[in-house]
């Protein structure tokens, strides 16, 4: 009788901020859900925030499991090619993890997970060193946003600013970020104050395996670069 692929020995050997043990549970977890559920998506993500990530999965937390971290410990959980694969034709998957990605295995229709996936995108604040989607800029003048006790914080933050009767006064235009540059401290902090949020968080889903077929949603993804490796 065959020996099957499920039960090959695993080398996680080459992977080292954390430890073979650690890295097996997530292995045998993924390998477990595989064989649980009947389909297996790669999705992307963008702004990942985390509190609105787990209010995204209890959707789904009586049919599917999701899977985030080492991109290479989820490839080895799938088999990385034909040879390793745990199941027929999911190293297809396996190949379409990279960059900021993660698993869901999951029972649930697929036009139901295509559908919550398409819906979400949730807005939130820049953090530091994210680019900025667009140039935003004070002009001089009253900040009537602001109270008097916030003018030597606005300043600290680089802002030329003063107390004009109580109102604090921009002295000159200023400009508070710009599109495409990285955001520094000072500018996610005033972005914060004047509760504009440039950030969003979204979930794109990348591919679906099942038992009977392999599907590619995002454009410009070549099907051909996985049918043979």
């Amino acid at each position: 009788m065959p020996k099957s692929k499920r039960d090959r020995p695993v080398t996680l050997s080459k992977t080292k901020k954390k430890g073979r043990a650690h890295k097996e549970v997530i292995v045998n977890g993924i390998r477990e859900a595989v064989e649980k559920y009947s389909s297996v998506y790669v999705f992307s993500f963008e702004n990942m925030r985390n509190i609105k990530f787990k209010e995204f999965r209890q959707q789904f937390r009586q049919n599917g499991k999701f899977f985030l971290g080492s991109n290479k410990v989820m490839q080895v959980a799938l088999g990385r090619s034909a040879s390793d694969e745990m199941s027929p034709g999911i190293f297809k998957a396996s190949k379409m993890l990279h960059g900021d990605a993660g698993l869901l295995v999951t029972d649930m229709p697929k036009e139901e997970v295509e559908s919550l996936f398409n819906a979400y995108e949730d807005s939130d604040f820049s953090r530091t060193g994210s680019t900025a989607v667009e140039t935003v800029e004070l002009k001089e003048g009253p900040l009537e946003q602001f109270t008097h006790e916030m003018e030597p914080f606005l300043r600290k933050q680089g802002m030329p600013v003063r107390l004009n009767k109580g109102t604090v006064e921009l002295l000159s235009d200023f400009v508070v970020c710009e599109e495409g540059k990285p955001l520094s401290p000072e500018s996610s902090r005033i972005l914060r104050l004047l509760g504009i949020k440039l950030a969003t968080f979204k979930l794109n889903l990348v591919c679906r395996w099942s038992p009977s077929d392999f599907e590619l949603y995002r454009e410009g993804l070549d099907l051909s670069d996985v049918e043979t490796s």
